[in-house]
């Protein structure tokens, strides 16, 4: 019973539980927003539900509807929240130093080594 108690308070689980139930938030927000520009789109060109363009006989309208929520989909997430998130990591995170590898150290062992540094230090 421990080990099950250690696994559901791991970090990982909490973390991605919590960006399941943030993204299904978020999810419905960008349809709602999806929504009011397919309706602002069919003000201005007409129908914005193309479901029952059939060119040639060929039903297209369900996919033609499909690819412009998707379109406007990847805009909202890309400009609500890629393109501040990056802004923001630009902004306020500062990149951290490279963590120095076995090789730097052993280099800089071996430079004091033959500066007579490590003589008579064990």
């Amino acid at each position: 019973m421990a080990g099950f108690k250690k696994f559901l308070m791991q970090g990982n689980l909490v973390q991605i539980a919590v960006a399941f139930i943030i993204g299904g938030a978020f999810a419905t927000v960008v349809t709602a927003f999806t929504t009011v520009i397919m309706d602002l789109i069919g003000k201005v060109g007409g129908s914005a539900n193309f479901s029952s363009y059939q060119p040639g006989g060929v039903h297209v309208g369900g996919f033609i509807t499909a690819l412009v929520a998707f379109i406007i989909l990847a805009a909202v997430v890309y400009f609500g929240v890629v393109k501040p998130y990056e802004a923001f990591h630009e902004r306020y995170m500062k990149e951290e130093e490279a963590a120095a590898t076995e090789v730097d150290v052993l280099t800089e062992i071996l430079g004091e080594l033959r500066q007579g540094r490590g003589q008579g230090q064990v």
